[in-house]
């Protein structure tokens, strides 16, 4: 490995994010600011929702049925 070309590494990067979590990990900057991170994550937490704008999945369900009624007629 060549010296003096790889930046600084930092054992205990102090890491912030916007709902006041506060941890440390390794990392080539001293402090990273975050917007989101596993505790106010909705898939971490368990809050996820599954937004169906406009019955996209139904309309989905309705075209997949749709299809194999067609398939199994065409046999």
């Amino acid at each position: 490995m060549k010296t003096e070309i790889h930046p600084q590494y930092y054992t205990d990067a102090k890491v912030t994010c916007s709902c006041g979590n506060k941890f440390t990990v390794g990392s080539t900057q001293k402090e990273i600011k975050v917007e989101i991170c596993s505790a106010c994550h909705p898939f971490f937490t368990g809050n996820e929702k599954v937004i169906d704008a406009a019955g996209r999945v139904e309309r989905f369900k309705a075209r997949k049925a749709a299809a194999t009624k067609v398939s199994k007629t065409k046999k």
